[in-house]
């Protein structure tokens, strides 16, 4: 172990050590029943899938990993799973929302043309009241996401620029409440907190689509005909 050496998220190498590792995993521990979930054991497990020049993102990914497989054991292991899945994109991403509107508005395709992922009439609607929609959010219900719900928001719904996921759940909720609301910062705020509740959500065509340049929201749906007379 001591030859060899992790990649910090500002580029510096690192020697490895273990009881950093440790601390990291127990940090995101709080609450969950220490009789299973032991960051000591876990750390352990972790490290055996290391190599040099492993970077620290990798290493919580590789965490988070290693904890969703471990929830056949005990659920509490998924939950902490969740928590390093989500701290890990936290430490990539933006904390201001009107921030992260921006970088997805000035997207340039890799030819250097103007990709952008935002709509025009949302990008200004959001930058006019970005301190109201940053103040809004909550990002401490990212947690409120199990491990695997997670992973599907990552893996589909999250938007990315050049292959980099730059929003957060919390990001992607507000996006979608403006994408709707354009206009009224107070209907917008309203209906994020509603979803980041989970009182309700939206279909996926509007998840995907509301906010962007082509906010096509339409769904499928079904017709009951059960009771009808011929």
């Amino acid at each position: 172990m001591s030859e060899m050496y992790i990649v910090k998220r500002d580029g510096r190498q690192e020697e490895v050590k273990f009881d950093n590792i440790t601390r990291r995993i127990r940090a995101v521990c709080d609450g969950l029943d220490p009789k299973y979930v032991d960051p000591v054991s876990i750390t352990q497990k972790v490290v055996e899938g290391f190599y040099t020049g492993i970077t620290t993102s990798e290493i919580d990914t590789l965490a988070a990993e290693t904890c969703a497989y471990m929830s056949q054991r005990h659920p509490d292991f998924s939950t902490l799973a969740a928590r390093i899945a989500v701290s890990n994109l936290h430490k990539n991403t933006s904390d201001g929302f009107s921030e992260t509107v921006r970088s997805l508005y000035e997207f340039h395709d890799k030819q250097g043309r103007s990709a952008k992922l935002i709509s025009d009439e949302v990008y200004e609607f959001v930058q006019a009241n970005a301190e109201e929609l940053n103040a809004a959010i909550d990002y401490r219900r990212d947690h409120d996401y199990d491990y695997f719900g997670f992973r599907t928001l990552e893996k589909s719904y999250l938007l990315r620029v050049h292959g980099k996921i730059v929003e957060r759940p919390q990001h992607m909720l507000m996006r979608v409440a403006c994408g709707i609301h354009t206009g009224d910062v107070q209907a917008a705020s309203e209906t994020y907190d509603l979803m980041s509740r989970r009182f309700f959500t939206h279909a996926s065509p509007t998840l995907f689509n509301a906010g962007t340049p082509t906010p096509q929201m339409s769904s499928c749906f079904f017709v009951d005909n059960a009771g009808r007379q011929h």
